[in-house]
């Protein structure tokens, strides 16, 4: 997938049969999550060399179609989808549902300065709540909502856009990238689950997925639980749940 996972670029042809829910469903997880708190999936499409682009910026299709009905499925499984203002300026995606049945989720765009456009394809009013997440006070389209959160630094802090999302109903989020924003989400202990597409495709060079807090020693590396599953034209993904290793929020 793209820097951005390939979210709402003009896709391949739905596959005839997008894979079913079974009893070790990786969106599973997602359903039955505790009510009472805020569960959040971040997922993130690379090459074998854990590349998200070449080092041109390319990046339609490393993942390929079984990848792509995953996505939807997981765009299905949430109340919201989370992008940073990094892939709507360089992908302009959809975010909606359109390779599997189901509903489209919320749309919410981190744009701490204000710079989305008013006619970026996110921002169609089709019925799903839209928002934008800023520190500035620019205005947003008619319809689009806008939660204003102080930031001391150039970053926002996504615990703080967790929790006000979930004041507003929007339990259950996806954050699908680009790499940088689902890395500080990672970061800051927001992540529940992590969802890595892996395709195999070796770039040798370009830019990497996860790029996290440097660490010094193997042992404080994060082993969490994961599940592996084979998709059916080859892609790998790998569910890792990051509760598992006892860091949490």
């Amino acid at each position: 997938m793209s820097r951005a996972s390939q979210t709402g670029q003009d896709l391949p042809p739905m596959s005839p049969q997008p894979a079913e829910a079974s009893a070790d469903d990786p969106c599973g997880a997602i359903g039955g999550a505790d009510p009472d708190r805020p569960f959040v999936v971040a997922q993130l499409g690379q090459s074998l060399d854990g590349r998200v682009a070449t080092a041109t910026g390319e990046s339609r299709w490393i993942n390929r179609d079984a990848a792509l009905d995953h996505l939807h499925r997981l765009r299905a499984s949430v109340d919201a989808v989370v992008v940073g203002i990094g892939t709507v300026l360089a992908d302009d995606p959809m975010l909606n549902v359109r390779r599997v049945a189901g509903r489209d989720p919320a749309r919410v765009v981190i744009d701490p300065a204000g710079r989305l456009p008013h006619g970026a394809r996110c921002l169609t009013p089709d019925g799903a709540p839209r928002i934008v997440v800023r520190a500035c006070d620019e205005g947003a389209p008619t319809g689009v909502e806008v939660i204003r959160l102080a930031t001391g630094t150039r970053l926002m802090d996504p615990l703080a856009i967790v929790a006000a999302l979930f004041e507003r109903g929007f339990r259950r989020l996806l954050v699908e990238g680009g790499s940088r924003t689902v890395s500080q989400f990672i970061d800051a202990g927001a992540v529940d689950r992590l969802h890595v597409l892996i395709a195999p495709m070796i770039l040798g060079s370009g830019q990497t997925g996860l790029n996290l807090a440097p660490i010094g020693r193997l042992t404080e590396a994060r082993r969490p639980r994961t599940s592996v599953h084979l998709l059916a034209d080859g892609d790998v993904l790998f569910d890792c749940d990051l509760r598992s290793d006892g860091r949490t929020a």
